[in-house]
């Protein structure tokens, strides 16, 4: 089983910048991509950003050149800096990893989600 525990959200005034960190623990072999989704209330979740065991990454284009993913593989902890934060960017965010368990399985697992409200 793995763990992701988030922490960083909250209540940000427009222009503003959030930084939001998620660990992931627990009995794995390794951590192949991370990444962070987001749904917002009435709306699909959708990927964010997402960065591979050896720094690739790629974003939703909404927040291109606003948002960094980032990660630090000897603490299997993934990253996103969000700068310029507008009220459109207002949702639950979600860590997510796909990490290689026993039995050389490959699972999908996601944090609880922290809150994110940009607001003046």
């Amino acid at each position: 089983q793995v763990q992701l525990v988030e922490s960083g959200g909250g209540l940000v005034q427009p222009g503003g910048s959030l930084r939001l960190s998620c660990a992931a623990s627990g009995s794995f072999f390794k951590i192949n991509d991370m990444g962070w989704f987001r749904q917002a209330p009435g709306k699909q979740r959708e990927s964010v950003a997402r960065i591979s065991n050896d720094g690739n990454t790629n974003y939703v284009d909404s927040v291109k050149g606003r948002f960094t993913i980032s990660r630090d593989n000897a603490k299997n902890t993934v990253y996103l800096q969000m700068n310029s934060l507008t009220p459109e960017d207002t949702a639950v965010y979600y860590c997510n990893a796909v990490a290689v368990v026993v039995g050389n399985l490959v699972h999908n697992y996601w944090g609880q989600g922290t809150q994110v409200t940009v607001s003046s």
